[in-house]
């Protein structure tokens, strides 16, 4: 048996303004935008259209709404690893992201702390490679 992870929901308050941030800021594709009906929508963002694993990004109801921006109790929850650091780096300064810190070298790789548009942290990374 061969299992993989497809989906992971990022919660937020606006379909549109999250999937402007994704698109603009870390240059996601969009890969599904389908109507559920009252008001409720299937989007689906990933880093690239062939990526394994890809967002739901899921409009949050009710009580959900507090976890917004706290979705991994203030640690970093998303990890988004790229080829290119200092070129993601300046494309996502470009657009207004909010680092935490400045890029640092780790023995496993370049790295830096983000926010994304809901204040969670994330971690950038150009993994060393072997």
């Amino acid at each position: 048996m061969q299992n993989s992870l497809a989906l992971v929901t990022f919660l937020t308050n606006d379909y549109d303004k999250a999937i402007t941030w994704f698109q603009s800021a870390l240059g996601f594709v969009l890969l599904e935008d389908t109507e559920m009906g009252g008001g409720k929508r299937w989007v689906r963002m990933a880093p690239h259209p062939k990526a394994e694993t890809a967002f739901l990004i899921a409009k949050a109801i009710g009580e959900q709404a507090v976890t917004i921006g706290h979705q991994a109790g203030g640690r970093v929850g998303h990890f988004l690893f790229t080829d290119d650091f200092d070129g993601m780096f300046a494309r996502m300064q470009r657009f207004g992201v909010t680092f935490r810190e400045p890029p640092r070298t780790e023995p496993y790789g370049k790295v830096v702390v983000f926010e994304d548009l809901h204040g969670n942290p994330w971690d950038l990374m150009q993994p060393n490679t072997p």
